[in-house]
């Protein structure tokens, strides 16, 4: 099969009409989509990313006003937040109804829906008479992809299209949000909308999830290891883990600081100590940093509030595999 990259959105119309699957530009990450509501298309999703179908998928959505044909019992504080957030990088994990496939949700009785911040993929949606699922564009496991090349990098051949959107704007995945029985809302995953920007709208702190089993994910991106490169990582003080791993070639991730270290080759993500801008350029740079063959890649801990709980969370998974 030829995967071809193209910005022609007649083509991914026509593709996920057909119950094909489809890679797509988003605000985040790329996605690879298809129709959530037919299960044999959703299914060609796990199959071109060997992801596993326990994993839940995320539906995409042209405007809020359509959350009510795919979520009942909807809280108004989900309301409050749609509409201040959406579209944009937070997904609303939400009651389904049985329009949905349990496998888009690994049968559970929990949907994530989101509305992608990306002209193109709005006006993709607009068109279509369907939600999409769509987890992120790569194999599974790997880093998220932020280009169309970083999508055919992983899927070429075993995917038809590509939407070219663009590099992502954010560069992470959305932060996904439910709500327990008081309403209260629940952080599931920290991502593009920082946890103090909720507060700020709700007049309310919100909680972090318990962590998830391993083995039974309520929603995406939530196994222990995840985003990860195939050159190991390691999270820590920079100077003392190029300590530790003298000898050998390394690499490292730096938030905005030059450390004066012999043989270490090191990437800045902000030379301004900008966090969106280093939450932009994280997912690009792993992928860099992945093909310079390696021994090891060094990462520093990012401040921890707004976007830097998310960076630091991709870090965490994408280390995990190495503890």
């Amino acid at each position: 099969m030829q995967t071809i990259i193209s910005k022609n959105i007649d083509t991914a119309i026509k593709l996920l009409k057909e119950g094909k699957v489809v890679a797509i530009p988003t605000e985040t990450v790329y996605g690879l989509a298809a129709n959530a509501l037919n299960e044999e298309a959703v299914i060609k999703i796990f199959e071109a990313k060997n992801r596993p179908i326990f994993n839940p998928l995320i539906v995409h959505i042209k405007s809020w006003d359509d959350a009510e044909l795919y979520a009942q019992h909807i809280p108004a504080i989900a309301h409050q937040l749609a509409n201040k957030l959406s579209p944009g990088p937070i997904t609303f994990l939400l009651t389904k109804k049985d329009i949905i496939p349990d496998l888009v949700t690994a049968g559970s009785a929990l949907v994530a829906i989101r509305i992608p911040n990306h002209p193109l993929t709005l006006s993709l949606l607009s068109r279509l008479a369907f939600p999409l699922a769509a987890p992120s564009a790569n194999e599974f496991g790997y880093i998220s992809p932020t280009l169309a090349s970083h999508v055919l990098d992983s899927l070429d051949g075993k995917i038809e299209y590509i939407l070219d959107g663009e590099a992502a704007s954010v560069g992470l995945e959305s932060t996904i949000i439910g709500f327990d029985e008081q309403d209260q809302v629940i952080v599931h995953r920290v991502g593009g909308v920082s946890m103090e920007e909720i507060e700020k709208i709700t007049g309310f702190p919100v909680k972090m999830a318990d962590k998830t089993q391993e083995n039974k994910p309520t929603t995406s991106g939530q196994l222990k290891s995840h985003y990860a490169p195939k050159t190991e990582l390691y999270i820590g003080n920079i100077a003392e883990l190029a300590k530790r791993f003298e000898g050998k070639k390394m690499v490292s991730i730096n938030f905005q600081q030059t450390y004066e270290l012999n043989n270490v080759q090191q990437f800045i993500l902000s030379e301004t100590g900008s966090l969106s801008e280093a939450s932009k350029k994280l997912f690009h740079t792993m992928r860099e940093i992945d093909k310079l063959d390696a021994d090891v890649i060094l990462a520093e801990i990012f401040p921890d509030n707004g976007l830097g709980k998310a960076i630091n969370d991709r870090l965490s998974r994408a280390q995990a595999i190495y503890k």
